[in-house]
């Protein structure tokens, strides 16, 4: 059985190659119609009062418990689930803000069958996208280094596992986190930088250097091969920052994984157009081919929906206590086949 705890945001589901946005989206939402059970819906507090107030609203008429008392519902949820039904039940945590997605993930996942997707379904299908590239490139996962522009779940869930990659290809973790470099809305993260927290996930990859504040100088300055646009900020990856990615690379990566359109760091045509042809792209958003040079390129996409649907059905299937991040992992790699 899988059941899933989620806000009041719906996944905006992207179009398959095939297929419209709104036959994807139809697909998808019959299948979880036929297949999900979603039993906890948390308001949050600055939700339309429209919606709170129409008739047809089933949740509670009230702002959002914080602190220790949503802790404390959260604990008995899980515990009443698995008193109900088991504790091979799979719980399913979707569209948790920031704040509280990593710390419920540490605090149930090695007591509870439990995953986020956010975290761990998006990391493995941009893995998985890395494995495709890395085969273009001719390297692996350690020889080379990554940029996360961005620095919140999305970005150290997918770093996480690149690192947990790493090791399972025999580096060591730290030698694996050190070929991992962090940028926010504070700049670089760095040891002493005068703005910007350096605590909860991100704390893993924290550097020694310059307080650097500009992109491109910090492109510059780490030299990345992997350029990761995690965000939610549009248009961050300008011309100086792409056309430095491609000084600095033969065949540099490029994702920009922000979503929507709006928001992605940058768009296909100017990734190919800026690095000459040259980037390996993939985005979050769908992109339409791009003629350069008298040369179509075919972006890629990287969308949890090829990760997150098996992994829980796999997990159902075989009756797993837990799931554990080889999983995603395995996942990674069959999709990438």
């Amino acid at each position: 059985m899988l059941m899933t705890m989620g806000s009041t945001t719906r996944r905006n589901m992207s179009s398959h190659n095939k297929e419209t946005d709104e036959e994807f989206d139809h697909r998808w939402k019959a299948y979880f119609e036929r297949s999900n059970i979603d039993v906890l819906d948390l308001p949050k507090n600055e939700q339309p009062f429209e919606i709170s107030s129409n008739p047809l609203y089933i949740g509670l008429r009230q702002n959002r418990v914080t602190g220790k008392e949503y802790d404390e519902f959260i604990d008995e949820f899980m515990e009443a689930v698995v008193q109900r039904f088991g504790w091979e039940c799979l719980i399913q945590f979707e569209d948790f803000a920031s704040n509280n997605a990593y710390r419920l993930l540490e605090r149930y996942q090695k007591t509870y069958c439990t995953f986020n997707d956010d975290i761990q379904g998006t990391a493995a299908v941009v893995l998985a996208g890395l494995f495709g590239a890395l085969r273009i490139t001719n390297t692996k996962l350690i020889d080379n280094t990554y940029l996360f522009v961005g620095a919140g779940q999305a970005a150290c869930g997918i770093a996480d596992l690149v690192t947990h990659a790493m090791v399972r290809e025999g580096a060591s973790i730290e030698e694996a986190r050190s070929k991992v470099w962090m940028y926010d809305v504070h700049g670089l993260i760095v040891e002493g930088r005068p703005q910007g927290d350096l605590d909860g996930p991100k704390a893993s990859y924290v550097k020694k250097g310059k307080a650097l504040k500009d992109l491109a100088g910090v492109v510059d300055h780490v030299k990345p091969s992997i350029l990761m646009g995690v965000s939610g900020g549009g248009r961050l990856f300008h011309e100086g920052v792409l056309k430095k990615m491609a000084q600095i690379n033969e065949r540099p990566v490029i994702f920009a994984l922000s979503n929507p359109t709006s928001r992605a760091e940058c768009t296909a045509e100017e990734a190919y157009r800026e690095t000459d042809g040259r980037c390996i792209f993939a985005s979050g958003s769908p992109f339409k081919p791009v003629v350069y040079k008298d040369k179509t390129f075919h972006p890629g996409q990287g969308n949890n929906a090829y990760i997150f649907p098996a992994v829980a059905l796999a997990t159902v299937a075989c009756a797993a206590r837990h799931v554990e991040e080889d999983m995603f992992l395995i996942a990674a790699q069959v999709n990438e086949n």
